[in-house]
Order: structure tokens, then sequence, then C-alpha cells
């Protein structure tokens, strides 16, 4: 698959909102994430507002099939979402390697515990359990997971 990674642009929150909204609602049904469209973006900016940096991966056509949220001063990652079209066809890892150019020394993101594809995911791709919280959204446990970086 042809990939590209660009940094978020404000055109894109339209389609940034309802790629995370349709992610989301696959992995978790029994949630309504259209509500949560404006907290969506509100994060998004806040994010960004702090430091995060937005990258896009974009098709050839210029359809955008994932996009992560990363802080490097802190490593953390705050968002990560792929399209329900593009999952399994390796733009989560596509997106990785992406944020760990920008956050060099490390990723530290948190996932849902009971999120096994993600998890699964995320032990492929070398991270290890460092804690335990719950989600304040949603009420459910998630577990925090560490990669450390290549710098």
């Amino acid at each position: 698959m042809d990939i590209q990674a660009r940094i978020l642009t404000e055109a894109d929150l339209p389609s940034l909102a309802e790629l995370w909204i349709a992610s989301w609602q696959e992995e978790m049904p029994g949630i309504d994430f259209t509500k949560r469209r404006q907290w969506f973006l509100d994060r998004l900016k806040g994010l960004e507002a702090a430091g995060s940096i937005t990258m896009c991966a974009i098709d050839p056509s210029g359809v955008i099939l994932g996009f992560f949220s990363v802080d490097p001063s802190t490593a953390y990652l705050d968002q990560l979402a792929v399209a329900p079209c593009a999952k399994g066809s390796g733009v989560a890892s596509f997106l990785l390697t992406e944020a760990g150019k920008v956050s060099p020394h490390g990723i530290i993101l948190d996932v849902n515990e009971d999120n096994a594809r993600a998890l699964a995911f995320y032990e492929r791709q070398g991270f290890v359990r460092i804690g335990e919280g719950v989600n304040p959204l949603s009420g459910l446990k998630t577990l925090q997971l560490r990669r450390p970086g290549q710098a």
C-alpha cells in the first residue's frame, strides 16, 4: 500500500472526526461516538495547542486512512485511529513508525484493557505494560504501555 504522512491541516478536521468516530464505533459499538464528535475536535485542538503533533496517513488519492497525535516532550500518544476500511493493511504500523520519528525517545499510550485487537497489535510493535488506569469518559479499565525509543 502506497501511504504518505503529512501534518494535519485545519481542512482535515471534518474527515478526521468522521474517521475517529467510525474507528471507535467499530471497536465499541455500545458507545455512541457521534455524540463525542465535539469532544474529539476540542481534544485534538487542545493537544495541538499544548505541543502535540498530529499527522495523517494519506493514500495516493488524498484520502486519510488514519492519524496519530503525539507530544514529543512527554512521548504520550494520545490518539491513534485507522479507518475501518484500512485496518489490517499496515496503516497502523506505518503511523507508529511515523510517531516514533516525532517522538524518538519512545512512546507511551493508554489502551482499553478489553480491546484485545489493539493490545495484541501494540505488543507486536514492542510495547510493554507499565501501568493501569480508568478511562474518564467511559469508565473502562485501561492499560498504560510504553515502547522505548530509537534515539
